[in-house]
């Protein structure tokens, strides 16, 4: 049950942790507090919580609706205690290390002057109403593409549950 949750959420996770490299800072790279002033023009710990709230919320949904369907007998107490288990994961989840994280990737990937005109751009009216639009931007765009994701994780689930069941010898005729 869990895993239908957390898969999706992982996958997700891994494909943007999978654009890191492992280059060095360069000469020209931003302070450590220029990027955390960047990151505080962009709101980015409350974005990321924002986003981690509605992907917890529509896979929440989608995964109750996967559990009737392959357990049509599924307590309203086991779902509720599904919902309890993604409940204390996004509470517990690590967004201020997260943000930590992300500091030497952009000191690698963009200049000084770049993290500049980020922060300038984002503290515009044009910067703040992308800023503002964005989560409902995001939301729509997961509520678009999670079934994709779901339909994809099942298959791959299925997959590997195939694999796993005894291959039964042929028939002899």
């Amino acid at each position: 049950m869990r895993c239908n949750l957390v898969l999706p959420v992982a996958l997700l996770l891994a494909s943007v942790c999978a654009a890191q490299t492992t280059v060095s800072i360069a000469p020209d790279a931003p302070s450590k507090e220029e990027v955390k002033k960047l990151f505080d023009v962009m709101a980015s710990r409350e974005q990321m919580q924002e986003l981690m709230h509605q992907m917890f919320a529509q896979m929440r949904a989608l995964n109750r609706e996967q559990m009737k369907k392959r357990q049509p007998d599924v307590s309203d107490s086991e779902i509720a205690r599904m919902d309890r288990e993604s409940e204390e994961l996004i509470n517990n989840f690590p967004l201020d290390s997260m943000v930590d994280d992300m500091i030497p990737i952009y000191q690698r990937h963009f200049t000084k002057d770049d993290v500049s005109a980020f922060a300038a751009f984002y503290s515009s009216p044009a910067g703040k109403k992308f800023l503002h639009e964005m989560p409902a931007v995001t939301a729509e765009t997961m509520k678009a593409i999670y079934p994709k994701i779901q339909a994809e994780v099942e298959k791959v689930m299925k997959q590997a549950e195939e694999n796993q069941r005894p291959k039964e010898p042929p028939a002899k005729d």
